[in-house]
């Protein structure tokens, strides 16, 4: 919820109301209105008025989160009962690569590198998936499908030891075991 500040003077008096208002995130609208202290009414209805058309200019945004929605920086792919938590995940996979890897493919620890480093519509906290959030967006692949998975494989966090972490075929739909040293597409999920 964001604020819209009116600033109202008479004379040398100068005050600010600040007025709830369901505008876009971090954006604020001032509006200066001069009035008449000896006409309170119409500054009543003034600020009744500019009330009210705000709320009607800048409605609430509909609170209905789905799977498939772009929301928060990225693509939602998880949501909680509650239906106001979950998990999105970047639009595209990772762009760059590891040395000595083609395009867009990385190194386990270079994939963790570009995600914590990922930013998106002022979204900073983008991680690895775990596998079992790779599961998740597997299982949701078709309504994400305008964001182009491709069929191969995407790291996880999840380590197997000190050597392998799991990887999740988006082909067959599976997990299996590979080398931190070899190249995989990596795609970036943060909670919300």
């Amino acid at each position: 919820m964001q604020r819209l500040v009116l600033k109202m003077s008479s004379g040398d008096f100068v005050k600010n109301s600040v007025v709830p208002m369901p505008l876009l995130p971090q954006k604020q609208l001032i509006v200066e209105i001069k009035c008449h202290a000896k006409k309170p009414f119409v500054w009543l209805c003034t600020l009744f008025l500019m009330t009210a058309s705000g709320l009607f200019l800048f409605p609430a945004p509909s609170s209905a989160i789905s799977i498939g929605q772009e929301f928060d920086g990225g693509v939602v792919f998880y949501l909680d009962a509650s239906k106001k938590h979950g998990f999105v995940a970047a639009r595209t996979d990772m762009k760059g690569h590891s040395p000595e890897c083609p395009e867009g493919f990385f190194t386990w620890k270079d994939a963790q590198t570009a995600c914590r480093n990922y930013e998106s519509c002022d979204y900073r906290d983008w991680v690895l998936p775990t596998k079992e959030q790779l599961t998740k967006l597997y299982h949701h692949k078709d309504a994400l499908e305008k964001f182009g998975f491709t069929y191969n494989y995407y790291w996880s966090s999840t380590e197997v030891d000190a050597a392998k972490a799991w990887v999740y075929g988006f082909g067959a739909g599976v997990q299996v075991q590979n080398f931190k040293t070899n190249g995989n597409r990596v795609r970036p999920v943060r909670a919300f």
